[in-house]
C-alpha cells in the first residue's frame, strides 16, 4: 500500500472502496479540481495497484466487487441493455446467461412462460427465471459467494455438454488488444467454455467498461458476435470492433 497518497487521493481511495466504482465528473466536482488533476490522481492510484482506469473513471482493482455492491449502478442503462438484449431471443431457443447485474436484466425483460430453456451459474439469475416459471438448468460446482456464481470444473464440465442458440456474458473490460476480460479466472473459464458452445455470443457492458483491461481474457474480439451497450466506445475501438465483425448495439 503506498504510503505517499496525498488527501484527495487517499479519499478517492476510500471512495472506491466503499462503491466499487467512481466516476470522473463525481471527483471533479467533489474535490473542484480540473479533469487534468484527477487523470493524474488516477494514474498514481493506478500505478500503486488500488485502481484500474475505465472509460470516465475508474473501478477498484485487485478483488471481486461484491454484487450487492453492484447493485444499483447504473441501473437504467443496464435495464435498457438487458431489454434490448432479450429482444433478440425467439421461442424454442436454448440460452445461457452468465451472472452479473447486467446479463439479470434479460430475464427481467423477459416474458413469463417464455417458451425457452436457459442454463445459467448463476443464482441470482436462476430465482428471477423461477419466478417467471422458464425453464432453467442450473449448473454444479463450487458458490462464488461475491458474485453468487457457481464456478470450478463440475460447471465447466456440465456448461460445456450443451448447446446454446445463443450465451449473454457480462465483462469487466474490452480493449482492441486485450480483448474482453474479467477480473476473476474461475469466472473467465466458464465464459470460455459457454463462447465454445454458441452459436451466437452476445456480450453485454455499459460504456463505462470500454478500453479497461482486467486480469483474465476470456475472449478475442473475433469470438464475439455482439455487443450490447448504452453507449457507443470511441472511434478507435468502434473501428476495432467492426474489423472483427462485432456488432455494437445501443440499448434501448
Amino acid at each position: 500500500m503506498p504510503t505517499s497518497l496525498n488527501d484527495r487521493q487517499q479519499r478517492i481511495k476510500e471512495q472506491l472502496e466503499i462503491h466499487g466504482e467512481i466516476r470522473m465528473n463525481n471527483m471533479k466536482t467533489m474535490f473542484a479540481v480540473t479533469e487534468m488533476t484527477i487523470r493524474r490522481d488516477l494514474e498514481k492510484l493506478e500505478q500503486a495497484g488500488i485502481l484500474r482506469r475505465t472509460f470516465g473513471g475508474a473501478i477498484l482493482l485487485g478483488k471481486d466487487i461484491a454484487l450487492k455492491d453492484r447493485t444499483g449502478l447504473m441501473a437504467d442503462e443496464k435495464a435498457s441493455i438487458g431489454r434490448t438484449a432479450s429482444a433478440l431471443i425467439q421461442a424454442g431457443e436454448y440460452i445461457f446467461i452468465d451472472g452479473g447485474t447486467t446479463t439479470i436484466e434479460v430475464v427481467r425483460a423477459l416474458k413469463p412462460g417464455f417458451a425457452i430453456t436457459v442454463v445459467t451459474n448463476a443464482l441470482n439469475v436462476a430465482n428471477e427465471l423461477q419466478e417467471k416459471r422458464i425453464p432453467t438448468i442450473l449448473s454444479g460446482g463450487m458458490i462464488l459467494e461475491a458474485t453468487s456464481t457457481v464456478i470450478g470444473p463440475f460447471a465447466e464440465n456440465m456448461i460445456g455438454s450443451m448447446a446454446y442458440t445463443r450465451v449473454f456474458l457480462g465483462t469487466t473490460g474490452l480493449s482492441a488488444e486485450h480483448g474482453f476480460s474479467n477480473s476473476n479466472m474461475y469466472e473467465a473459464e466458464i465464459k470460455k467454455t459457454a463462447i465454445r458452445q454458441a452459436s451466437e455470443v452476445n456480450v453485454l457492458m455499459d460504456h463505462t467498461k470500454f478500453g479497461a483491461k482486467d486480469f483474465i481474457s476470456f475472449a478475442d474480439l473475433g469470438q464475439v458476435h455482439r455487443v450490447i451497450t448504452d453507449k457507443l466506445p470511441a472511434v478507435e475501438l468502434c473501428e476495432a470492433c467492426a474489423e472483427a465483425g462485432i456488432e455494437l448495439v445501443e440499448g434501448v
